[in-house]
């Protein structure tokens, strides 16, 4: 029985381990072809996403066009505008290059207009100008042909601003103005019309300012207070002398004491801030003050002349 069913079964086995060593060998072959399909899906996948990378660059790109684009309309627009602006630019770059040359002699007027013109009358202070011009002219110091303090020494910004605060529109108040801000001494100004009173008051309005008169019974109280915390102070109604217990104020006494700065008014002594700002005022029309005073002070005219009035009433039509 045995053998019968040996002969039956010996074949078949022989056909079964036949059919397994194909299947390895197919097996083998599936496997390959599986190693190359991936490496293809992989290589696909890569591709892909190459595609999609270069897609969104060629998006930023399409984007980035038309961003230069309008960049590169308002750049043409841009040097179309500064191409005007070449010539003004030009003509400015002249124009202070002259005044650099003519700022040794502009300078020198405007120092004498400063320190020794400020009493005088519009009609005096610009003889006296056109004098030094040719002067300077003469022993050929360079300056301007057609000087003007408010060109030489003048802010447009500070200027409007004190004609905002009530200082009149005219080129001689405006002098006078540029003159009260650059002297080294304190103003003393002719204010028989009450405009520079005005002006200093809203100009200082907000620095404190005090009003005081030599008959004040406590107006020496406000001055040291004034002194100490730099604030400003209008000295009104001054006649043709002034307190002597002022005079250390005039000529700015100041000394040092461990390192702070003090002055002496009367019998005290206080501590000097350089904020402090002293004004003073006069309503007489024609004080004559004797020269020990005119030295301490910067005297400033403010009587309102023919020419100063047609210049303010210029103004206010021109305004309205």
């Amino acid at each position: 029985v045995y053998e019968r069913v040996n002969k039956v079964v010996a074949p078949k086995r022989e056909r079964l381990k036949e059919a397994e060593a194909e299947l390895a060998v197919q097996m083998e072959k599936l496997n390959k072809k599986r190693a190359e399909l991936k490496m293809v899906e992989d290589r696909l996948q890569a591709l892909n996403d190459d595609f999609e990378t270069m897609n969104n660059k060629k998006i930023e790109l399409e984007n980035n066009i038309d961003i230069c684009s309008q960049k590169l309309v308002r750049a043409e627009k841009l040097i179309g505008g500064l191409g005007g602006e070449k010539d003004r630019w030009t003509e400015a770059a002249r124009l202070l290059g002259l005044k650099y040359i003519n700022l040794t002699g502009d300078v020198l007027l405007s120092s004498g207009t400063v320190a020794y013109l400020g009493a005088f009358t519009v009609d005096f202070r610009l003889e006296s100008q056109n004098q030094w011009l040719a002067l300077c002219k003469e022993k050929q110091i360079p300056c301007s042909n057609d000087f003007s303090l408010s060109n030489t020494l003048g802010d447009p910004v500070k200027i409007r601003a004190w004609q905002i605060a009530g200082l009149p529109v005219d080129s001689f108040s405006v002098d006078n103005g540029i003159i009260v801000s650059n002297s080294r001494r304190w103003p003393l100004m002719i204010d028989p019309q009450g405009q520079a009173n005005k002006w200093v008051k809203n100009m200082e309005k907000s620095n404190k300012l005090a009003v005081i008169k030599l008959s004040d019974t406590n107006y020496i109280r406000t001055l040291e207070n004034a002194i100490q915390f730099g604030t400003a102070v209008l000295l009104e109604n001054i006649g043709e002398e002034v307190d002597a217990v002022l005079e250390p104020v005039l000529l700015k006494q100041t000394f040092k004491q461990q390192g702070v700065e003090y002055i002496r008014l009367g019998e005290n002594i206080i501590e000097y801030c350089k904020d402090f700002k002293f004004y003073m005022t006069t309503r007489l029309r024609n004080p004559h003050y004797l020269p020990e005073v005119a030295v301490k002070v910067c005297l400033l005219n403010f009587m309102i002349t023919p020419l100063g009035l047609q210049d303010q009433l210029l103004g206010i039509v021109a305004a309205k």
